[in-house]
């Protein structure tokens, strides 16, 4: 049996290993170490498709098993990760929730702090739902509807990378606000699982008329990381999103197609 059937798998499990890698050092507050690894996942995970088309040995036991990986690297980490900014926001500045709730003891603060942070984990739902239903929707062979676990994933793990290496003040300042954090996270949850036609970064060819927007938007992604370095990572999902809501336009394509 040819070896060549085994390697997409392969690269899957590498990708799982990088997610369970990337738990570890979330769980720690190693979040640089933690967006590292999830990054090393997610190209893990495009490489994972790209050898399965490319050796075509695709698969339903594949599918699966790149779904599964996904729920951990581009979920259940940046889920963890999102709960340690909130819990972060909430001891050094003076935006916190907590701070409105009642506190009779030491514990009281930390439970209520805790409690608020848990709400960075609604990504993890969010991510294992949209996943699930992205296995059963024959729509999405060739585009995506809703944001991929992948861009919200590195939505989330560029925040951590911003703060370490010397971004302005104003942008720390954002990242460090509970309400910034709580709203971003109810916005990934809501993106990843709307009914929005993006398009996808898999190339059936190279010609330009087939592949104008793609091209375009991994052009301007190459000067936007030049620019910005990790603030870019942001600014290029919202870009992929308003190409994509703008090729839908243009194409006649509405959200309930």
């Amino acid at each position: 049996m040819s070896i060549k059937k085994y390697i997409p798998n392969l690269l899957t499990l590498l990708n799982l290993l990088s997610g369970v890698i990337g738990v570890i050092f979330a769980v720690k507050g190693e979040l640089t170490y933690a967006a590292y690894f999830v990054f090393l996942g997610i190209f893990f995970d495009f490489f994972d498709g790209f050898a399965a088309r490319a050796f075509k040995v695709s698969g339903e036991l594949g599918k699966q098993l790149d779904s599964l990986a996904d729920v951990v690297t581009s979920g259940v980490v940046p889920g963890v990760v999102m709960y340690q900014l909130i819990l972060l926001s909430e001891h050094t500045n003076n935006w916190s929730l907590s701070k409105f709730f009642k506190k009779d003891s030491f514990w009281d603060y930390v439970t209520t702090e805790n409690a608020i942070a848990l709400i960075g984990l609604f990504i993890a739902l969010a991510a294992a739902y949209r996943l699930a239903k992205f296995n059963i929707d024959e729509r999405q062979t060739s585009s995506f509807i809703g944001l991929p676990t992948p861009a919200a994933a590195l939505v989330v793990l560029s925040l951590p990378l911003i703060m370490d290496y010397g971004q302005p003040e104003f942008v720390i300042a954002l990242i460090d606000n509970t309400y910034v954090l709580i709203a971003l996270t109810l916005i990934l949850c809501y993106a990843m699982n709307a009914e929005i036609p993006l398009f996808s970064l898999k190339f059936k060819n190279y010609s330009w008329a087939d592949n104008k927007v793609k091209f375009i938007f991994i052009g301007l992604t190459i000067v936007l990381v030049l620019l910005l370095k990790f603030a870019a990572i942001p600014v290029v999902i919202l870009l992929y999103v308003l190409m994509s809501l703008i090729s839908n336009r243009k194409q006649g394509i509405g959200s309930g197609e």
